[in-house]
């Protein structure tokens, strides 16, 4: 059986190549894609080849073909229906880490089945959501805190979301651009301005990718409070504001990256647990 998928060949350059694939074994499924998600962070970065050759193989995705910077099969938002496979799972929508490929053959226990309830342009949305649950594990939001979300792309929106339902004291999403901030309201959310956000916070999650959304984070913070950092930045190397009320405020700057489970849930839960409670959510 043939599949079609898509390579980035050169910086700024990908194609469609055909390739072969195996019958599934007994333990496999061939999958059908429905959608397939682009994540504009890290996807961009692999296109242009920007991911530093040091963390290459960090950054490397469950299913991907060929090595970084490419030529490289790569993604890992994939929604499609099982057409062969165990019996429980025949005919069934699953979400998979898979890169864009029209059909593909992976084992049983990397799909996860999708809700009846959850459409399939939103479910390609899982594995961006399963990067803000892991955030959320990272920060362990209190209750009353004061939080600010500064980046509303996928993955800030994700993490706004779900930090929507805690008890929070406040939540605002901070956002330079005009249209966005439209949509972050029409989703239920107080979007401000960085130049509006209100100060003394016990957390920030930031997720804008530029040097400016890195200052605004660590600017509205209070005394002792902590950022979380989770934009992957490739090959640039912004200037981190750390002069200022950085030392005098003991300020805390944690990465989040999906990659490895957070330390506060790592003994106790699974990848495959983590993307469950992604598209549960």
């Amino acid at each position: 059986m043939r599949a079609t998928a898509y390579w980035t060949i050169a910086p700024g350059r990908g194609e469609l190549r055909t390739e072969e694939i195996e019958t599934p074994g007994p333990h496999e499924v061939l999958v059908r894609t429905l959608a397939s998600g682009v994540s504009r962070g890290t996807e961009l970065l692999v296109h242009r080849h920007e991911v530093p050759a040091a963390i290459a193989p960090d950054m490397r995705a469950p299913f991907q073909a060929g090595d970084l910077p490419g030529p490289v099969k790569y993604g890992y938002l994939a929604v499609g229906v099982v057409e062969e496979g165990p019996d429980e799972l025949r005919g069934r929508r699953v979400f998979c880490l898979h890169p864009h490929q029209d059909r593909f053959v992976v084992p049983s226990a990397s799909v996860v089945p999708i809700p009846d309830d959850v459409p399939s342009f939103r479910a390609v949305l899982a594995g961006t959501v399963e990067t803000a649950v892991n955030a959320l594990w990272d920060a362990a939001p209190r209750i009353g805190d004061r939080a600010a979300v500064v980046g509303a792309g996928m993955v800030g929106l994700g993490v706004a979301m779900l930090l929507a339902r805690h008890p929070l004291g406040r939540l605002q999403v901070v956002e330079a651009d005009e249209q966005r901030r439209a949509l972050v309201a029409d989703m239920g959310l107080a979007a401000v301005a960085p130049e509006d956000a209100a100060g003394h916070c016990d957390l920030t999650f930031h997720a804008s990718a530029t040097a400016a959304g890195l200052g605004t984070s660590l600017g509205l913070l209070g005394v002792e409070g902590e950022l979380i950092e989770l934009s992957w930045y490739g090959t640039t190397e912004p200037p981190a504001p750390l002069g200022g009320p950085f030392h005098s405020r003991r300020l805390t700057i944690r990465a989040s990256q999906v990659g490895r489970i957070a330390p506060a849930r790592a003994a106790r839960r699974t990848p495959s647990d983590r993307l469950a409670t992604a598209l549960e959510a």
